[in-house]
C-alpha cells in the first residue's frame, strides 16, 4: 500500500491506492495521532507526508517516511485529479482555501506560489463563533445555506441609489457595511453566518481573479478544505469569479490534492 497524509492546520487528509484504487479519509488535526497508529499497523506501506503539520506526525510514526514541499505536492496532486476528471490544462490559477489561503500559477508544469490571504476557513468558523457561538462546520454551513446577507451587506447599487453605477451594482460594496446599529438585536444566526461566508468567499474570488491576471489562463481551480459541503461558499465564489470575469472550477476530491501529490510521488 502506497499513502500519501497531508497534516495541515485544521485537518489530516489521507490518500492511499489499494486494490481497489484510491481511496479518501479525512480527520480533524487533535486526531492525528489516531492517524500515525493506523499507519504504523500497516505492514509494508510506503509513506509520504507533507502539510504544516508533518513533522508532528512523523513523530508519531514507527516506520520511515518521506516528506514532500507541500506546494509541489498540491501541484502534483491537482495535475492528477484533473487527468481524472479527462482535463488536460497546462495553464491555470490554482487557489487552496483551508485555514487560509495559498494561490499558485500553474504554467508549463512549474508551479509559482503568487501570494494569499489570511482569510480562509479558519476566519469562516472563528468570525462565526464570535457572531453566533457556534463551533461546529457542519452546522454554521446547514444554518448559512438558509440566511440572507440582504440586511448586513452594504452593495454598490445601494450606494449608487437612483443611478446606474458605474460597476455592477452587485458587488459588495462593504462586507458587514449595512447601517446595523439600529438591528444587530435582530439578526438571525442565518444572516450573520450567510455574511460570514459571503466574506470569505468574495475575498478568496477577488485576490484570485487578480492574481490570475499574472497567468496565460483565466481558469481558476478552486480546492481546500473550506469547500467541504459548503454549497453556499461555492456558489458565492463561483459567482464572484465569473462576475469578475474569469472561470471558476472547483476539483473533484481538490480538499485531497496535497495526499494525492505525496502519494503518487510514490510511484
Amino acid at each position: 500500500m502506497i499513502v500519501g497524509i497531508d497534516a495541515g492546520g485544521t485537518l489530516v487528509k489521507v490518500a492511499f491506492l489499494d486494490g481497489s484504487g484510491i481511496q479518501f479519509a479525512k480527520y480533524p488535526i487533535s486526531e492525528i495521532e489516531r492517524v500515525a497508529e493506523w499507519i504504523n499497523g500497516v505492514d509494508g506501506a510506503e509513506i509520504c507526508v507533507t502539510g504544516g503539520k508533518s513533522e508532528v506526525l512523523r513523530s508519531f510514526l514507527h516506520k520511515e517516511a518521506r516528506e514532500m514541499v507541500e506546494f509541489e505536492a498540491t501541484h502534483l496532486g491537482v495535475q492528477f485529479l484533473l487527468g481524472q476528471m479527462g482535463r488536460s490544462d497546462d495553464a491555470y490559477l490554482v487557489t487552496n482555501v483551508g485555514t487560509g489561503t495559498s494561490i499558485h500559477c500553474i504554467q508549463d508544469n512549474t508551479q509559482e506560489r503568487l501570494g494569499g490571504t489570511g482569510i480562509g476557513g479558519g476566519t469562516l468558523i472563528g468570525l462565526s463563533h464570535l457572531l453566533t457561538g457556534l463551533t461546529d462546520f457542519e452546522e454554521i454551513v446547514r444554518l448559512a445555506g438558509n440566511g440572507s446577507r440582504e440586511r448586513i451587506d452594504l452593495k454598490v447599487k445601494h450606494i449608487y441609489e437612483g443611478k446606474e453605477p458605474p460597476i455592477s451594482g452587485e458587488l459588495t460594496a462593504s462586507n458587514f457595511g449595512q447601517d446595523l446599529f439600529s438591528i444587530s438585536g435582530e439578526l438571525s444566526k442565518e444572516e450573520l453566518l450567510a455574511t460570514v461566508i459571503g466574506l470569505v468567499g468574495e475575498t478568496v474570488s477577488t485576490i484570485s481573479v487578480q492574481a490570475a491576471r499574472q497567468c496565460r489562463s483565466s481558469t481558476i481551480i478552486y480546492i481546500g478544505s473550506s469547500f467541504i459541503d459548503n454549497s453556499l461558499l461555492k456558489e458565492v465564489v463561483e459567482s464572484y469569479t465569473i462576475l469578475r470575469g474569469s472561470t471558476p472550477l472547483f476539483l473533484e476530491n481538490g480538499e485531497f490534492s496535497g495526499a494525492v501529490g505525496a502519494m503518487i510521488s510514490l510511484q
